[in-house]
């Protein structure tokens, strides 16, 4: 009973097996001991919290932050001990940062928690009882038989049972899971596959054995036995039988499948990814400042105790005639005396440290996160995508990157293969009008002729249609189990049918062979059919030994029409050709080289035939690593090596994948920038070289190292000292290296530096041969590296998820290769030259905001704490407060809040046009310089002297005579510090009004607005006596303060002392020794005039802004701009319903010589 407790209670889970059994239907053995296991629910919870443990579980999280949990602290003390200052000081902020982020926190949870209901609530049927019955979906059980309609989505991971085809198979799209739209097919065991009814699944008696949960969407190892007529039969079970919760049924009317897998153990559940926290440079900053200001803090509460002693180490001071100890005070201990005083100290000059800092930054990125998504630049028309965002917390590491890591195919090319030239039996071949035609040769043949192709020609052309994974969906409606499956061949056209591959090269050269006249008309069951040159073949599909990325190639073992058995092979040529032992070899060697030197992705074609007796033995082989349920792959590995081996070479061939858009442009802006770009692919040495020279990675010109087929470490360390060498003694400008994967492993194992110091001294480097894990290390290795560069990578596939999530930054492509990369990056991009505007203007903007948002913050705070350290001085460090608590607590949440805010959303130092036409300024901010030691001492020794200023510049006013009312009345304390206070919360927003360069109506409304809102309150405050405070210092002390003449001169001298010499200082610099940036402001300054203000946040250089609506219905309520203004350099005519027609954009030739990416704007008027 103890045991089962603690098992519920989660402290002595089960022991679990490592396979588990699964009976079909729950239909339980009824004689022995049979204990049944224990299986999740069917409930998916992405939600973090329940109404039962949000308020602890929330709290305990939050407090975990640094400035959180120093605020609770001083919160408490002023509890417990005698303090300065009310408790409310410190707790009414605290409160309202914990009750913010509570609130936004919560709310993202209910979004969470209502998604999840929709899910766990869906209707789905079940065979129980022998009838199908309806059953919400968090009730599946592990082993219930899931019926699942066409264009449903399967609601547990399934083992399919059967279909409404004959041949027991089914299609679906893994969209939701991986992001391929292809068609897969997915088959069931023989023996289930013909019940195809309610009454015939209930008397199925069949027990699924199968590893435990695992996360991998494309490994499942199983076996299923069927008891037929007493008989037990077994069959394995892999990937193709197992349908994926989240995967979609299509082109098949309903299947059932048994549950094997249910809620959180499905794949599609245990694939929710909890990234590892990236932390921005800013952040890292942000919290060495707060360190530094801690020890500010403690310094001055302990300068000030020992003070205070020094103080009353004289008589007449330590207990002076107004002011008597107690008995118990005398009698007190003078330790606890000591740390009393210490703690008030402490409580008194908490304020530096800006609690309400890390709800701004929060805002700020959150807030700040949705320009990208607006920006009409970053939208990609043809495939209707935007840009997103996938984590905010990242935005100002976009202006800092160094190091840029990108993938070669889908990443800077387009992933749309066209198939251009192959090699058939040591001769080359190129595709003209849709026939093959001999190097060396022309079309001479009339048009309609067929081709003669004979012999080998017509077996390479087989092997290309023959195999593949490719799938085919027809016009015409879906087949039903009884109808020809080839039926749509007939009167066979490209216009009824369309090929579906995972692979772009398989189906780039399926549809080639089809042009030719070798046409694939599809598959049913274990027959596939294709059409030579009209006349139609049926083999018989024995086995695919599928593709997997050890082996670099797949193959199909076919029965040919005449009974013969095959096996056709195809993958990377370091694959097939140290097997192959017939056919031209060398030839076909060379030509793969001269077709990767063209930059065309290469593919080896071979083939092995067996004899009857041959084939029984690869089919016992397969069988019996299939149907193991230990070390299944490892044991496939070897059956696969027996029969890829002994091969008859047939050919290769050719396919171009063609560049993207812009690519040499972003690289070349890129570079300006002073961003390193390395290329990490998985292609062959040639083929990446080529692309590389074509898409500018490497110039022409450039000094190429290479570090290729290193055999040994000495070979390797021997070839890195011999590149080290040529980097020096050769005098060029710039150096490019290539190194392939092996060599790498070889340089990374012991020759890290040495490698390190090769890579860094060049402008460019080419990985190729990369397996994924490798570019997660290459990255991880310049991460780490003493320079601690911040790094950024780029790709558009699962195989470059390990490298997007080690950088400091990871994008996705949305490209034809899944989801998987967007789903695991940070940020979300369609095209790669969306890239240079993603660093060059999103990124410089975010950064000098939260650069200026955080020293901004502390600088306030300097002003905010110094004058009540100052004052301490004047009062025998009695702890007496310089301000009321109402301003204590409302200062930072109040009175300086909201224009730091509005500055950090919209804020442009240059104009986005500029920085993108000049990248070279994306240095001057690169290496967190804006957030550098010595800006940071600079803001806070201004935050210092204005600090000095604002405290004597009040008391020299009032020090010797307090008389400034005309009638002799005089003033107190409080007005000295309500005076002190007036002018800092004026100074400190001017100071913020100076840092501005770029004003929207919003920047306006908040700084004017924030002042004209403290002389409101105060006059509100100290106007009225409120019944439920306790004291009433403040009463009329406001209103006293204005009708001074006197103190009106005083605020505003004291500012303009504050901020003239800055004035002059920006001045001077600015005239004398201006930076680029500054520069080039001056030279933005006519466009940034006829921006709109608004608009001109989000609106760049194609169309209208992302918030153009917005923009509109603010500028005619502030009637700044005229209706027919033009802004966006295009004209742009809507028709009555909202339809958009063509938009007309002037531009002009790039700028070649000092814009890669920009134009020259014409037109520009307002």
């Amino acid at each position: 009973m103890l045991r089962w407790i603690r098992q519920q209670l989660g402290f002595d889970p089960p022991h679990q097996s490592d396979t588990r059994t699964v009976y079909v239907a729950n239909r339980f053995p009824q004689h022995g001991h049979y204990i049944p296991q224990r299986f999740a629910d069917n409930r998916i919870i992405s939600s973090k919290y329940t109404i039962w443990n949000f308020v602890p579980k929330n709290l305990f999280e939050q407090f975990r932050r640094i400035a959180n949990f120093y605020f609770l602290i001083i919160f408490l003390v002023q509890l417990m001990i005698d303090t300065p200052t009310s408790p409310v000081t410190s707790g009414l902020p605290l409160f309202f940062v914990i009750t913010v982020t509570a609130i936004k926190q919560g709310y993202e949870d209910w979004l969470r928690h209502k998604a999840d209901n929709e899910v766990n609530g869906a209707p789905v049927f079940v065979v129980r009882s022998g009838s199908l019955v309806q059953t919400r979906s968090k009730n599946i059980r592990v082993g219930d038989i899931v019926r699942v309609a066409k264009d449903e989505t399967f609601p547990v991971d399934l083992v399919l049972l059967s279909s409404d085809r004959a041949d027991g198979t089914c299609h679906i799209t893994t969209a939701s899971l991986d992001g391929e739209t292809n068609l897969k097919t997915h088959y069931s065991v023989a023996e289930t596959a013909e019940c195809q009814s309610v009454t015939r699944l209930e008397s199925l008696q069949a027990v699924v054995e199968c590893q435990q949960p695992d996360a991998d969407l494309y490994r499942f190892v199983g076996r299923m036995t069927v008891t037929q007529h007493g008989e037990e039969i077994v069959r394995p079970l892999g990937p193709e039988n197992l349908l994926l919760r989240g995967a979609r049924l299509k082109n098949t009317k309903e299947i059932f499948g048994v549950a094997i897998y249910t809620g959180m153990e499905s794949k599609m559940a245990l694939n929710y990814k909890c990234k590892s926290q990236k932390r921005s440079a800013v952040e890292k900053s942000m919290n060495t400042f707060l360190i530094i200001y801690l020890g500010i803090l403690l310094f001055e509460a302990i300068l000030s105790t020992i003070l205070k002693y020094a103080w009353q180490a004289e008589e007449e001071w330590d207990e002076p005639f107004y002011n008597r100890k107690t008995e118990q005070e005398r009698n007190s201990s003078p330790i606890l005396k000591f740390i009393s005083d210490f703690l008030a100290f402490l409580v008194l000059y908490n304020f530096i440290i800006p609690i309400s800092l890390y709800v701004t930054v929060e805002m700020q990125k959150f807030l700040g996160s949705f320009f990208i998504g607006w920006d009409l630049d970053l939208y990609h028309e043809e495939s209707d995508q935007k840009a997103q965002v996938n984590t905010s917390d990242l935005n100002e590491e976009l202006g800092q990157v160094e190091y840029v890591f990108t993938d070669k195919t889908g990443t800077l090319t387009e992933n749309e293969m066209h198939f251009r030239e192959c090699s058939i039996n040591g001769t080359k071949y190129r595709e003209v009008n849709g026939k093959l035609v001999p190097e060396g040769m022309t079309d001479d043949a009339p048009d309609g002729s067929t081709p003669q192709l004979i012999g080998d020609e017509l077996l390479f052309l087989k092997a290309v249609s023959l195999c593949h994974t490719v799938q085919i969906s027809y016009d015409q409606p879906d087949l039903v189990g009884g109808g020809d499956p080839f039926s749509h061949a007939n009167g066979f056209s490209s216009s009824h049918m369309e090929y579906y591959a995972s692979s772009p090269d398989e189906k780039a050269l399926v549809e080639a062979a089809k042009r030719i006249g070798v046409a694939f008309l599809g598959t049913s069951g274990d027959t596939m059919e294709i059409k030579t040159f009209g006349k139609s073949e049926r083999y018989k599909l024995l086995h695919v030994l599928e593709f997997d990325a050890n082996r670099r190639r797949m193959s199909v073992i076919l029965q040919t029409p005449s009974g013969g058995y095959v096996l056709f092979t195809k993958g990377a040529e370091s694959a097939i050709l140290p097997f192959a032992t017939g056919g031209e070899i060398e030839k076909t060697r060379l030509h793969v080289d001269e077709f990767a030197l063209k930059g065309l992705r290469t593919l080896v074609i071979a083939c092995r035939h067996f004899s009857p007796e041959e084939y029984i033995e690869v089919d016992r082989h397969l069988n019996a690593a299939r149907t193991a349920l230990q070390q299944r792959e490892e044991r496939l590995q070897e059956a696969f090596g027996y029969i890829e081996r002994d091969l008859q070479l047939l050919g290769a061939t050719g396919v171009e994948d063609k560049l993207q858009d812009k690519v040499q442009e972003t690289i070349e802006a890129l570079r300006l920038a002073g961003i390193k770009v390395w290329v990490l692919t998985g292609d062959k040495h040639e083929t990446a070289v080529s692309v590389s020279l074509s898409c500018g990675h490497f110039h022409r010109t450039m000094n190429i190292l290479e570090l290729l087929q290193q055999r040994s470490d000495n070979e390797c360390a021997e070839q890195l000292r011999i590149l080290a060498r040529r980097i020096k003694e050769d005098h060029v400008i710039q150096h490019g290296l290539v190194v392939d994967g092996a060599s790498l492993s070889l340089a990374l194992r012991e020759h890290e530096k040495l490698f390190m110091e090769v890579c860094k001294n060049c402008s460019a480097v080419l990985c190729c041969r990369m397996a994924p894990l490798q570019k997660a290390k290459v990255v991880r290795l310049l991460k780490t590296s003493p320079e601690k560069p911040i790094t950024l990578a780029i790709g558009d596939g699962a195989n470059d998820v390990s490298m997007i999530q080690e950088a400091h930054v990871g994008i996705g492509i949305m490209g034809k290769e899944g989801r998987q990369a967007v789903r695991n990056s940070d940020y979300a991009i369609a095209r790669f030259k969306f890239l240079a505007k993603l660093l060059l203007v999103h990124g410089h903007f975010y950064y000098i905001r939260i650069a200026t948002l955080v020293q901004y913050f502390f600088y306030k705070n300097v002003c905010f704490i110094t004058p009540q350290f100052l004052y301490q001085f004047f009062c025998l460090f009695s702890q007496q407060t310089l301000y009321d608590s109402v301003y204590l607590t409302l200062y930072n949440i109040c009175f300086t809040s909201l224009p730091i805010l509005v500055y950090s959303l919209f804020e442009q130092l240059v104009h986005p046009h500029v920085l993108q036409n000049k990248p070279g300024l994306y240095r001057d901010i690169s290496k967190n310089s804006l957030l550098s030691f010595r800006t940071f001492l600079y803001w806070t020794l201004l935050g210092f002297c204005h600090a000095f200023i604002f405290f004597f510049g009040s008391y020299i006013l009032m020090g010797e005579d307090t008389t400034l009312m005309g009638n002799g009345q005089m003033f107190g304390n409080w007005t000295f510090g309500t005076l002190v206070f007036t002018v800092m919360v004026i100074t400190v927003t001017l100071k913020l009004a100076l840092e501005t360069h770029f004003w929207t109506w919003m920047n306006h409304f908040v700084t004017w607005g924030s002042i004209a809102f403290y002389f409101i309150f105060s006059l509100f405050y100290g106007g009225i006596i409120w019944p439920f405070l306790h004291t009433q210092d403040m009463y009329f002390v406001f209103v006293q303060l204005l009708s001074s003449g006197s103190a009106w001169f005083a605020i505003i001298i004291i500012v303009i002392t504050c901020l003239f010499p800055d004035v002059v200082k920006k001045v001077f610099y600015r005239h004398l020794l201006p930076t680029s940036t500054q520069k080039s402001q001056s030279l933005s300054a006519p466009q940034a005039q006829a921006l709109s203000c608004v608009e001109s946040l989000c609106c760049y250089q194609h169309g209208q802004s992302g918030c153009s609506r917005l923009a509109r219905l603010l500028e005619q309520i502030t009637g700044q701009c005229q209706a027919s203004t033009n802004h966006c350099h295009s004209s742009s005519r809507s028709n009555r319903w909202g339809g958009r027609q063509r938009q007309e954009t002037i531009f002009m030739k790039p700028d070649e010589s000092s814009a890669p990416l920009g134009f020259k704007n014409v037109g520009l008027q307002s």
